[in-house]
């Protein structure tokens, strides 16, 4: 007798599931599911997007956009916090409306609870190593800090954990730099 197989999910069965509020994603076919963000989380989300779009105001070379799909393939689906993308790569990035490949930066933002930290830090990690996106950031609210993963002969590894007194830049956002405190309210 053989073992059952694990079933895959695909992009169409989560299109099909309700519109409950929650969000769902698929990796390799695993469902992960978030519910709705904390207020502090928002916040760090409202200040990065507010930075970024503050220098792309000044330096016209992409777009920044907040909870945007990003559809691999039929068994990777995810919806980081934030993304990036240049303007010379997103006619081969947006088709039909919709993200299908890496955008330069996918920014997670870290809610608390092991199962999200296992989806940012490894699951999600993995993924954008593997679809080459050349940036990941994971920003930590909890221990206020942003590690930077750059991609270096075709895998992300961290670069840089910068912490509440550094200065967060980036190769993809030539110029572009903000105190990381910056992010972090104190609430």
């Amino acid at each position: 007798m053989n073992p059952a197989l694990p079933v895959l999910l695909t992009v169409a069965d989560v299109e099909s599931l309700p519109d409950d509020g929650n969000r769902y994603e698929i990796v390799d076919g695993e469902l992960f599911v978030s519910s709705s963000p904390s207020f502090l989380h928002q916040t760090v989300l409202a200040l990065l997007l507010n930075a970024i779009l503050n220098y792309l105001h000044g330096n016209s070379i992409g777009y920044v956009a907040p909870g945007v799909g990003v559809i691999f393939d039929e068994h990777n689906a995810v919806i980081p916090d934030l993304l990036y993308v240049s303007k010379v790569r997103m006619p081969e990035t947006i088709v039909g409306g919709r993200l299908v490949r890496a955008p330069e930066i996918a920014i997670e933002i870290v809610s608390p609870g092991s199962s999200n930290e296992r989806r940012d830090r490894h699951v999600k990690l993995n993924l954008y190593s593997v679809r080459a996106v050349p940036e990941y950031w994971i920003v930590d609210p909890e221990n206020r800090s942003i590690e930077v993963y750059s991609s270096k002969v075709g895998k992300l590894e961290l670069t840089s954990t910068l912490q509440a007194d550094d200065v967060l830049t980036s190769p993809q956002l030539p110029g572009f730099n903000a105190r990381v405190e910056s992010f972090f309210p104190k609430l």
